[in-house]
């Protein structure tokens, strides 16, 4: 059987569960190669040959002997230029950048078509969840128009904790920091940049059209809060980060991360901690859901492991390896502004604790042709207010924007606590 040199950029999490697990292949894998940050940092990984290791990563992508260049450094600098220099020189990829391939992909992926090289990356999505060779083989014979998905297992623990323990948001942040779930700056995760950069890269193969990372609209957990989660449960909803995008009658995109209420008996609602769950609507499909972990050395390995042998079982088979895989993608989906698009609301508010303002509120939705459809007040503060939650009906954002803007001129609402979309 024949073997195919690898080189692998990036020796951390992912790359040693990669590494750990290249002896069981070695029949078919050759591991020429290993470019490291730190040639002197101590790694935990058993019979790690160190002569294979090198701190310039140039080694690997100019390397003639080398087939397969395997990125999981992470980050778009100096990434961005290694996958370039790699693929002129005529090497397959694998990757488990999301970020890149949300911000560079288009370039990356038409430079792989011009050097008839392959571009793989079932890691950049969803780690150990199988999604992207799914979309693009089994159920390439659907018109998939809607994905619902959480594809951030930190933002998803830290959420199910808050639910589970009462506890603040800024308590259990601390607790996953502490238990690895969240980095040190947690920014990327907690502020939605992470399922963003995941969705747009989901939503282009599944759509067939480009979706570009610009101009979608992103929102994190930030702003949760214990009483949101509990307010939340009394209206029988989970609040979970939701990375969504759907297709319109017209193919116009709707692509976007905030926070949901998800009802309680929906799929979604039941992933909890660092689970990862992907939701998608075709015809003739229907609905199918795949779950699992998102995230980790040895889930996000076994996708990386699983591309490299793909290529390899391809590689010198034919003029044209993995054509099924290739991006395909002429035309780039038109989007549906966040303004423009119609959602239930959950809308917590502080009003004067005195007759009329429930009213009031009413009148200004009315105002603005927003319906409600609950209405939950907690009784009265020490400071004079009264705690107030609505949920409406089917509202145009643009219009429960405007409804909000009023109610902060009007003094029967003291203060706007929170605006979180429900899933219809």
């Amino acid at each position: 059987m024949e073997k195919f040199n690898i080189g692998i950029i990036g020796l951390g999490t992912v790359g040693g569960g990669v590494v750990k697990n290249l002896p069981n292949f070695r029949d078919t894998v050759n591991l020429k190669k290993i470019a490291v940050h730190n040639l002197n940092k101590k790694r935990n990984i058993e019979g790690l040959d160190e002569s294979l290791l090198t701190d310039n990563p140039y080694e690997i992508v100019n390397d003639k002997d080398i087939d397969i260049v395997v990125e999981v450094m992470g980050g778009v600098n100096p990434a961005f230029d290694l996958l370039k220099t790699a693929i002129n020189n005529g090497k397959h990829i694998v990757t488990a950048n999301k970020e890149l391939l949300a911000k560079h992909g288009e370039e990356l992926f038409n430079l792989a078509k011009e050097k008839n090289v392959v571009i793989l990356y079932e890691a950049a999505i969803a780690g150990g969840i199988p999604i992207i060779m799914p979309v693009k083989t089994i159920l390439r014979g659907n018109k998939i128009t809607k994905i619902d998905a959480i594809l951030n297992g930190t933002t998803n623990y830290i959420l199910t904790k808050m639910d589970e323990d009462g506890a603040p948001y800024e308590q259990v942040l601390k607790k996953a920091q502490e238990l690895g779930y969240a980095e040190t700056d947690p920014t990327s995760d907690v502020e939605g940049f992470d399922a963003a950069y995941k969705i747009v890269t989901l939503a282009t193969i599944s759509f067939n059209k480009r979706v570009k990372i610009g101009g979608i609209y992103r929102e994190g957990i930030t702003k949760i809060s214990d009483r949101d989660i509990k307010f939340a449960n009394e209206f029988g909803y989970k609040i979970k980060l939701i990375a969504s995008a759907k297709l319109d009658d017209n193919g116009r995109a709707d692509v976007r991360v905030h926070p949901m209420l998800v009802p309680k008996d929906h799929v979604l609602a039941k992933i909890n901690n660092v689970t990862n769950a992907i939701m998608l609507s075709g015809k003739p499909v229907g609905e199918i859901m795949f779950t699992g972990a998102g995230a980790g050395e040895m889930p996000t390995a076994s996708s990386v492991l699983g591309d490299i042998l793909a290529l390899c079982s391809e590689i010198g088979k034919s003029d044209f390896p993995l054509p099924m895989m290739r991006c395909n993608h002429e035309s780039e989906a038109e989007r549906i502004p966040i303004d423009e698009t119609v959602n239930r609301y959950y809308i917590s508010l502080d009003t004067a604790d005195t007759p009329g303002s429930i009213g009031v509120v009413g009148t200004i939705c009315g105002n603005h042709g927003i319906n409600l459809s609950d209405i939950l007040q907690k009784g009265s503060k020490e400071d004079g207010t009264a705690e107030v939650v609505v949920i409406t009906a089917l509202s145009r954002e643009k219009n429960v924007k405007s409804a909000l803007k009023e109610m902060k001129k009007s003094n029967a609402v003291v203060k706007i606590n929170n605006l979180i979309r429900v899933m219809n």
